[in-house]
């Protein structure tokens, strides 16, 4: 008899999970969404953000794995970024409505990277706020990669990216700088690209110190360099730039992962590692070692345990190596 219970308990197991699962699902226009989004405050600010999880935007995290933020200002509510599906985006919203009831004015797109735009579908569809970027996302929008992805995202990310999932253009774009006066404090978008990508935007709030610095800086990890548009020198232009920001700032919400209260150490961390790259690829080339021999040669005793080295350090060292043969010809 107690054979006989053993599958019935499993199956009763399963039901148990499934139903609390479902329990915990949001329900959005965009598809049923169970993964966790809390929502953070930076210490005494006005400003919240969620955080996403670590690894590439797949069904077992629902495309997740960028950060996103809000600040609730005296003219209405100013958003970072939007996160990898329009189900998250819409969660987003949700989040938002959960701490104000202030209009959503403005949403600032840090980069044109599909894991951190497609939830602008969300707020074009269920808000009246205006879409920013900068003018180098064009790159993106108008690729032919940009439809690749978005393909390919169908299969990986379905059911909450779908045939019905489109990539939202901004409605205006800026070129260097651009300041919005939003009554209590003054936040400035700044073109710091190409880096991560043509189009990086910080976006600084000034009467809190506070910076979302889209990919210039990976919290608590390696950052993923990307492709042929990277730009390691102007990349540590941008993190020399947030270095010489007066008053310098307190807290650091990044791309990915954790944020930082020691906003000096976050960006210390990523500029280091992007000078150790150049340094170590740039001998490299001039000495003409291939890059195999140079990578197995280079002391990576310092960053082999920080979360995403197997993932990406040896493609970024690649990345790095071709970059510094292009500048030395």
């Amino acid at each position: 008899m107690q054979n006989f219970k053993k599958p019935y308990l499993a199956l009763f197991g399963v039901f148990l999970f499934l139903t609390s699962m479902f329990a915990h699902a949001v329900q959005t226009p965009y598809g049923s969404s169970i993964i966790s989004m809390e929502l953070h405050q930076v210490p005494n600010a006005p400003i919240y953000y969620v955080t996403g999880k670590s690894g590439v935007p797949d069904s077992s995290n629902e495309g997740m794995t960028s950060n996103a933020g809000f600040v609730v200002t005296e003219k209405g509510v100013v958003v970072y970024d939007s996160l990898g599906t329009p189900a998250l985006g819409y969660r987003l919203i949700e989040k938002i409505r959960s701490v104000t009831d202030k209009p959503i004015t403005l949403v600032v797109a840090g980069h044109y990277h599909a894991d951190h735009i497609y939830g602008l579908q969300a707020f074009r569809e269920h808000t009246d706020a205006k879409i920013w970027a900068q003018q180098e996302s064009t790159q993106y929008i108008n690729a032919p990669d940009a439809e690749i992805r978005l393909k390919q995202r169908r299969k990986a990310l379905f059911p909450w990216v779908d045939d019905s999932t489109f990539i939202v253009k901004p409605d205006h774009t800026f070129n260097d700088k651009k300041v919005f006066d939003m009554g209590d404090t003054r936040i400035e978008l700044i073109h710091a690209g190409p880096a991560h990508s043509p189009d990086d935007t910080i976006m600084v709030v000034h009467a809190y110190g506070v910076v979302f610095s889209g990919d210039l800086i990976f919290g608590g990890r390696l950052p993923f360099l990307g492709g042929e548009s990277v730009s390691t020198r102007n990349w540590l232009q941008g993190l020399e730039y947030l270095q010489t920001l007066k008053p310098a700032p307190r807290f650091i919400i990044p791309g990915h992962g954790a944020a930082d209260a020691d906003a000096s150490k976050s960006i210390a961390f990523t500029r280091d590692y992007i000078k150790y790259l150049r340094d170590t690829m740039g001998k490299a080339v001039e000495e003409l070692t291939m890059f195999d021999t140079a990578y197995k040669n280079t002391d990576w005793s310092k960053y082999k345990d920080v979360p995403t080295f197997d993932a990406a350090n040896r493609t970024n060292a690649y990345q790095v190596y071709l970059e510094m043969e292009n500048e030395a010809f």
